[in-house]
């Protein structure tokens, strides 16, 4: 599992942060940087095509290593010729080929997701997806920093060609991952849903079992990271135009930045622990979108590093920390029935919204600056709050429910026995 979160998270900075500090070194506009992020859509659309990658079989690979594993090849090979075509591409006189390398790794890159999520479900018991979901956290962060960190070093000292390449080659690593993990194809074929039974009978029960109050839920699920992912799109290139060099923004924010991240995801599980729930979401929901008005002061006083240390701080760990709360929230809305269907809907349902107004990010850059845009995005968290009073009542009997099932499982599997 750790490997192949290595893998799942290697390509996702590779068509977004990293890839438009890229674009901005090679004069490409922030408005078309901005548009450029919608190319990160495939890991918010995923679930459209995850019943075909459930129910059908790769040719010829299927027959050698299962379904599962199959997919996850397809989709590791696909991964790394895209990142070769963006490294055998110029952004400033082959955009064209830029852009469709970034399409095909982000569309490959997704389905991985898609295929390790469902062998992540298949491959143990309920009671060690704790210890996989971790293990696939570590890998995932890990790789943030070969991505981030990695490839603005090597983009520094060699050249961004070569840091693409490399990326493309540390694909091996899902890819051995991929032929040593062990086959699980549980579910016949037969016994699958239907294409369009796979997307509406899971919404269906989360409509029948929460009511009108799922409208709110979801609303609040859409927004809780819309401010960093507005704000993402826009921060390397305001490190770029600020006058950080590449190694700077490698230190502080793809490296050290990481490592925060780590801690603030640690402080959120603690949380969850400890005060519950509702008040970890609440209070994850304030600091993700205040932590914004760190970069708007950035923005304001220009190339001061001991000032980029501190918003890169403040931010990451409030991001780790909203990240934690967030995927607990959406793990609790889940059935059991339905719990990968539906956890792979919330979490496509929660990118979605950042992904668009993120693509109109540069225009408002280009338009107002970058203190209105931090500040407008650190705003969004007045809405924020308001949504998690709302769905107050229903998370506290939600998690009263679970924690009532959870101390009554060991009873109930005493009596089977």
């Amino acid at each position: 599992m750790l490997p192949l979160g290595f893998s799942s998270g290697l390509p996702f900075l590779l068509v977004f942060s990293t890839l438009s500090a890229w674009l901005r070194e090679a004069g490409i506009s922030r408005t078309e940087i901005g548009m450029l992020s919608w190319v990160a859509l495939a890991y918010s659309l995923k679930f459209l095509w995850a019943p075909i990658v459930d129910r059908y079989d790769v040719p010829i690979l299927a027959q050698l290593l299962g379904r599962r594993r199959g997919w996850m090849v397809l989709a590791q090979l696909t991964t790394a010729i895209g990142l070769v075509g963006i490294a055998m591409s110029d952004p400033a006189t082959s955009l064209g080929l830029t852009i469709a390398s970034a399409l095909l790794v982000a569309f490959a890159s997704a389905t991985q997701d898609v295929v390790i999520d469902g062998w992540r479900i298949d491959a143990t018991s309920t009671d060690r997806q704790g210890m996989m979901a971790a293990s696939l956290q570590l890998g995932y962060r890990l790789s943030l920093i070969c991505a981030g960190a990695g490839a603005l070093y090597m983009a520094e000292f060699v050249n961004w060609r070569s840091a693409y390449l490399a990326m493309a080659g540390l694909m091996s690593v899902g890819l051995i991952a991929a032929l040593i993990a062990p086959r699980v194809d549980l579910v016949p074929a037969a016994k699958r849903l239907s294409f369009g039974g796979a997307i509406v009978e899971p919404l269906t029960d989360l409509f029948r079992r929460k009511g009108m109050i799922l409208v709110p839920i979801l609303l609040l699920v859409a927004c809780f990271r819309l401010p960093d992912f507005v704000a993402g799109v826009m921060a390397n290139p305001l490190y770029i135009d600020l006058g950080f060099s590449k190694a700077d923004i490698a230190n502080v924010s793809k490296l050290y930045g990481v490592w925060i991240g780590i801690a603030g995801a640690f402080a959120g599980g603690i949380a969850l622990t400890r005060i519950g729930l509702w008040w970890t979401l609440l209070i994850g929901a304030v600091v993700a979108a205040s932590s914004n008005l760190m970069f708007a002061w950035l923005a304001n006083e220009g190339a001061r590093l001991d000032l980029l240390v501190l918003s890169i701080s403040i931010d990451n760990f409030a991001s780790g920390f909203a990240g934690s709360a967030l995927v607990a929230y959406m793990s609790g809305l889940t059935a059991p029935g339905f719990a990968a269907t539906q956890y792979a809907l919330l979490s496509s349902l929660y990118a979605l919204p950042g992904k668009l107004i993120g693509g109109s990010s540069g225009a408002v850059v280009d338009a107002y600056g970058y203190p209105v845009l931090f500040t407008a995005t650190a705003a969004i968290g007045i809405p924020l709050v308001v949504l998690c009073f709302i769905v107050r009542r229903d998370t506290m009997k939600t998690e009263h429910e679970r924690d009532a099932a959870d101390a009554a499982a060991p009873v109930e599997a005493a009596t089977r026995a």
